[in-house]
């Protein structure tokens, strides 16, 4: 069984013993600075980028420069997906946004652990478990979220935790207008 495959059967594996993983990592990582590395006014190119280093994506959607992953093929945004700067998604295994997510800025999503065993993280064993977030979540900046969020909550922290539901309160409150 190659490192691949233990790593996709939830396994214990050695990311830095696999050719493919190793490979695969090189080439998102190369889409990634080429993501980074476009100015705003080319957006559309940004987004077309975007689209062929990610699993799927919504119609609708937007990541602020600068923005990192492992893979990228793991990765599945819904629609109306917004992250702000210096998104990083670790996606050894599947990560999922519903619809209508936002993300503040400096948030991580991190499928990726590593044992706490001594032994066998100095081996560079690690594994992968899958991250789901439902629809209509706001994360607060600087959050880690290293396990599922359910739909209709605002969550933030590190580590990310539910705050609380968001509630027909919050569609009635009143924001100061321009």
């Amino acid at each position: 069984m190659t490192e691949k495959q233990k790593r996709d059967a939830g396994m214990l594996y050695n990311a830095a013993d696999d050719a493919a993983l190793l490979r695969e990592r090189a080439a998102c990582k190369e889409l990634c600075a080429a993501i980074n590395g476009l100015p705003p006014s080319r957006a559309q190119e940004q987004a077309a980028l975007l689209r062929r280093l990610l699993g799927r994506t919504g119609a609708l959607f937007r990541i602020t420069a600068p923005f990192w992953c492992d893979y990228g093929y793991n990765i599945e945004i819904g629609e109306n997906f917004y992250a702000n700067h210096n998104c990083v998604i670790l996606d050894c295994a599947r990560v999922t946004f519903g619809r209508n997510v936002l993300v503040g800025p400096d948030c991580g999503f991190y499928a990726a652990a590593h044992p706490i065993d001594p032994a066998r993280r100095a081996a560079g064993l690690e594994y992968a478990l899958p991250i789901a977030v439902g629809d209509d979540v706001w994360f607060g900046g600087g959050s880690i979220v290293t396990r599922d969020i359910p739909p209709g909550v605002v969550a933030a922290g590190n580590p990310c935790r539910v705050l609380r539901a968001v509630t027909a309160a919050d569609a009635a409150r009143r924001y100061p207008s321009a």
